[in-house]
């Protein structure tokens, strides 16, 4: 009778085949829609300089929690002794470095050779270890080689957006990102080029906690249960399915000239297309658009439809969560972060205010269903994910019929709309704080007998 296969064990491999399953669809898609698909970009990064550098070297990094210092020394040396190489022979070759950054190339060798050495060189439990060390760092490079492509297949597939239906139900919340727009346009350069590195380099903060919370991984030669590359990886490949279904632009595209706005006060501007032809009319960030019965509107197909919800608001309430429980300057960082991050969001005209309340109710969703996962699904992990998905799915609701009615009554719309975010809230934090084990009580020291 041949052994039993754990239970574990075939989740495992029915989640690698998913993932191989759902590569290789966007590759198909990708292609067919005359797009670089996400598997073919990163190969070409083995010689070509790639777009990814930073994100490279960070995938690195995941994947050295699983080995020692010495190793950690060694694989980091080979991988900057890689890219070296490679700058020489493209100096030498007189190779203009015009698109992508000048090393990461090295990084990427080595996580691939390191999965080689884990099959040729490594057995048993120390093989297992190794290479899932390995797909942490790749499934981080994935996820956003896969992003950037779901990101394009939104902008060709979604002819048109929904903008006008937010516009309105944005009336309930004040239109934030008008407020925040003037803001941040007041602050000229410097407030521009500040947030936009936040923006920018979320990932990098998401590695710093993650790289925080595997840091026993070499000594203990386990993962722990729960990490934040499990959350941030799942936000990834559920976000864009719901952009396919609620298909926004933002602001600054609807109802703005797009990247122009930015471009005439910072002297560049973001690296995201649009041409401002489209847009409704010049009303952002100066007038907030009246009320008005909505309707969709065409937009071109090179401009994402990355609104709703608002993954990277989702994200930075992810990196908060999973820093609560590090040191003060990592609490600090992941607060500083979060607020930030909202800011941006607001401020650059990328989202309406009511993308970032469905973000925050995304990202509590994922997270209970991750942790009642963990624990088997038992009837308060249930309700909690079944009650986060519910009101997500009733803000999506309301955004699509009754935007009008949200605009026409802010003074009751508005607070229902807080009201429901802080219920996921409330419930997320009462339902895991009877998860988390309870302190052992101390015990006090027993008076030692006089002695004679």
């Amino acid at each position: 009778m041949p052994p039993r296969i754990p239970s574990r064990t075939r989740l495992w491999a029915a989640a690698a085949v998913v993932a191989l399953g759902f590569f290789v669809a966007m590759e198909i898609t990708a292609h067919r829609y005359g797009l670089p698909g996400p598997v073919g970009t990163q190969l070409r990064e083995f010689v070509y300089p790639p777009k990814s550098g930073p994100l490279l070297y960070a995938g690195l990094a995941l994947m050295m929690v699983v080995l020692t210092w010495r190793q950690r020394f060694v694989v980091l040396g080979t991988a900057i002794g890689i890219d070296l190489v490679i700058a020489v022979v493209r100096w030498t070759l007189d190779i203009k470095v015009t698109h992508g950054h000048p090393f990461g190339n090295g990084a990427l060798w080595v996580i691939v050779g390191c999965a080689v050495f884990a099959l040729t060189r490594r057995t048993g439990p120390d093989r297992v270890l190794l290479l899932k060390g390995v797909g942490l760092g790749l499934l981080l490079v994935a996820g956003r080689k896969t992003g950037d492509t779901w990101l394009l297949i939104t902008a060709k597939s979604r002819h048109l957006v929904l903008d006008p239906y937010l516009a309105n139900a944005d009336h309930a919340l004040g239109n934030p990102s008008w407020i925040m727009g003037r803001i941040v346009t007041a602050t000229g350069a410097i407030g521009f080029n500040f947030l936009d590195t936040i923006y920018g380099q979320l990932a990098v903060a998401a590695v710093v906690v993650a790289l925080y919370q595997l840091r026993n991984v070499g000594r203990e030669r386990r993962f722990p249960r729960h990490h934040l590359v499990r959350t941030f990886l799942l936000i990834g490949l559920l976000g864009p399915a719901v952009y396919m279904i609620f298909p926004v632009v933002g602001p600054v595209f609807a109802y703005g000239t797009g990247t122009d706005h930015w471009a005439s006060i910072a002297l560049w501007s973001p690296q995201i297309p649009s041409d401002g032809h489209w847009a409704v009319a010049n009303l952002w960030p100066q007038t907030p658009p009246p009320i008005s019965a909505p309707h969709s509107i065409p937009f071109d197909g090179v401009t994402p439809r990355n609104c709703m919800p608002s993954l990277h608001t989702a994200w930075a309430t992810a990196i908060f969560i999973h820093s609560r429980k590090g040191p003060r300057l990592l609490r600090y960082a992941g607060t500083f972060w979060l607020i930030a991050t909202l800011c941006a969001t607001l401020g650059f005209g990328y989202h309406y205010g009511v993308d970032l309340v469905a973000g925050v109710v995304f990202t509590l969703t994922i997270e209970a269903g991750l942790r009642a996962f963990d624990r088997g699904w038992d009837r308060s992990g249930v309700r909690l994910t079944a009650y986060g998905a519910t009101v997500f799915v009733a803000l999506l609701v309301s955004y699509r019929w009754l935007p009008v009615q949200m605009a026409e009554y802010p003074w009751l719309a508005g607070p229902l709309l807080l009201l429901a975010m802080a219920s996921v809230i409330y419930g997320y934090l009462r339902t895991v704080a009877r998860w988390e084990p309870a302190p052992a009580p101390t015990r006090a020291p027993q008076p030692q007998p006089e002695l004679l």
